[in-house]
């Protein structure tokens, strides 16, 4: 609920600068919690026909009246901006009411504007940890990508945000999938970015509802890509006498046998290394995407990777656990790794995440529960979308199903 705030109109004359004599300029001044902005009514009226108690002209004469009409009007049309903005629940200031009565609201509401000021926004955080560089990344190629758009298509350089109707969207998704020749979720994600500021626009009253509201967002289902465990031992066990190489590829075995993606294992501090529940060493940290915690408990290997860069002067200099490169080295470098190796899939974080999630924990019995936490997933639903349910693990579970009836723990009788 909207607090009451302390609001206040004062019409009030000011004299020109320069200033010899003739008429003053007529302003408003508003008030809200002791915060003032004055707004230039562009009007000018003589000081000596102003009776500053009533704040009004003085006198009968037409032009009094005509004046003291007009003052009504921008005062009926300021206690209505703060009326609107009480019932919207919209932050209350001076700025704001003074921003409705000279127009500059509307000005402000063409779109590339709001998705300019989003991204600087989002650019600040950046900087603050908030938000990573590759989300602002994709925010910046949405934006681009949108105008873009309207500017082939429509032939505007801008839209006002009254202006983005559904039919924009279906044009905007169906040049993405042909002339960017995008694939449906990619164009469905760019479209998810920019639809992100078309909610800002709702959100702070600036547009009633979702004008995309009926445009399908739904993804394809896509086939999860994980290794398999032949393919993960022969990457664990692979002789690689490059040191780069074998870096990456120690990191990525990391990733396989962890589960944290690029941005989580690049900035793994030791200080995030602790003692856990059954007495082993265990990560705890907060995801840098999503902010979730999670917590995964370091398997042997992984205690031989960190043992073995403990001593790297990178790993040194920086307190981290791993001397990991940056995202594009690393991903270069695991398209060599995989060659290498005679894996014929491409090697990226996403997929050793999904090893973790399958190879290495679903299909060791791990329970979905407990994967969710390790993952740092807020929902099961996500997790079900890492792992995959393979053949050989409703197997395992109708084995061990079979050993309990053989052993007598359920029991039934034919024609009970």
């Amino acid at each position: 609920m909207m607090l009451e705030k302390s609001v206040g109109f004062l019409f009030l004359l000011r004299k020109p600068s320069p200033f010899r004599k003739g008429p003053w300029l007529l302003n408003l001044r508003i008030t809200v919690d002791g915060i003032a902005k004055e707004l230039s009514l562009k009007r000018r009226w003589e000081i000596g026909r102003w009776d500053s108690n009533k704040q009004r002209a003085a006198g009968t004469k037409e032009d009094a009246r005509a004046l003291n009409v007009y003052i009504d009007l921008i005062l009926a049309k300021a206690q209505g901006a703060r009326a609107n903005m009480i019932e919207k629940e919209q932050h209350i200031t001076a700025q704001g009411i003074k921003d409705v009565l000279s127009g500059a609201t509307e000005r402000r509401r063409m779109f590339k504007l709001v998705f300019e000021d989003h991204n600087k926004e989002m650019a600040a955080l950046v900087d603050k940890k908030e938000y990573s560089p590759a989300t602002l990344e994709r925010f910046t190629t949405a934006k681009n990508f949108f105008f873009e758009f309207l500017e082939i298509q429509h032939k505007l350089k801008d839209i006002n945000i009254h202006s983005l109707n559904l039919e924009i969207v279906k044009g905007f998704y169906l040049w993405l999938r042909t002339t960017r020749n995008c694939n449906h979720n990619s164009a469905t994600k760019y479209i998810t970015n920019v639809k992100k500021i078309v909610l800002l626009c709702v959100k702070h009253g600036w547009l009633k509802s979702d004008p995309w509201a009926l445009f399908d967002m739904s993804l394809d289902e896509v086939d999860t890509v994980f290794l398999t465990k032949a393919q993960l031992e022969t990457l664990i066990h692979k002789p690689i006498e490059n040191e780069r190489l074998s870096i990456v590829r120690d990191v990525f075995v990391f990733s396989c046998l962890t589960g944290l993606a690029y941005a989580d294992i690049s900035n793994l501090k030791l200080t995030e290394l602790s003692i856990g529940i059954d007495g082993k060493i265990w990560i705890q940290k907060k995801r840098k995407k999503s902010k979730v915690p999670f917590k995964v408990p370091l398997l042997a290997r992984t205690l031989e990777i960190i043992e073995k860069y403990k001593s790297h002067p990178r790993c040194i200099k920086f307190g981290s656990v791993l001397p990991v490169l940056s995202n594009s080295t690393y991903n270069e470098y695991l398209k060599e790794i995989a060659a290498l190796c005679g894996i014929d899939i491409g090697l990226t974080t996403h997929v050793a995440r999904h090893t973790f999630a399958t190879t290495v924990t679903l299909l060791n019995g791990i329970s979905l529960i407990a994967l969710r936490d390790m993952l740092g997933h807020k929902r099961i639903s996500q997790t079900e979308h890492y792992a995959k349910v393979l053949p050989i693990m409703i197997s395992n579970e109708m084995e061990v199903l079979e050993q309990k009836l053989e052993r007598g723990i359920v029991k039934s009788k034919i024609g009970e």
